[in-house]
């Protein structure tokens, strides 16, 4: 893992959790505006997730770190983005960029969040596409 410096969301939970790891995946972007990018091309993700919350669950965890990975590693490398159903062509807000890449990954650890008694919430997602390009997705939370 390379090593790097996460821009850190401000919140007021006793505990914040940052996993990194990395996926390799390609996809294509299906909008002819996208130039080269038209193109079927991998890259090697590096991710940070960063969740917080106030309250660990019965094992001490806030979530474990290996959840986070199986969730979104095992989905993801080595395969073609665009083939997972969370993408579409159809639809712009689907089509596998980095941004989009990066809001799925949130709400992929958000819904399995959800499950849990400990109620833990991801605040970031740091996705980093080449050595020189990331995105990061902050999900809104509203008022609360």
């Amino acid at each position: 893992m390379i090593q790097q410096i996460y821009p850190s969301p401000a919140h007021n939970y006793s505990y914040e959790l940052n996993k990194d790891f990395q996926f390799a995946s390609a996809h294509y972007v299906p909008d002819e505006r996208a130039g080269k990018c038209m193109n079927v091309h991998g890259h090697t993700y590096f991710a940070n997730v960063t969740i917080a919350g106030d309250l660990l669950d019965e094992t001490g965890f806030l979530i474990n770190f290996q959840k986070i990975k199986q969730l979104i590693h095992d989905r993801f490398d080595h395969s073609l983005l665009n083939e997972d159903g969370l993408f579409s062509d159809e639809n712009a807000e689907d089509y596998p960029t980095t941004e989009v890449v990066a809001r799925k990954v949130a709400e992929i650890i958000q819904e399995h969040l959800d499950t849990l008694s400990n109620k833990p919430v991801c605040l970031q997602v740091f996705l980093r596409e080449t050595p020189t390009s990331y995105v990061i997705y902050r999900p809104k939370r509203g008022n609360s």
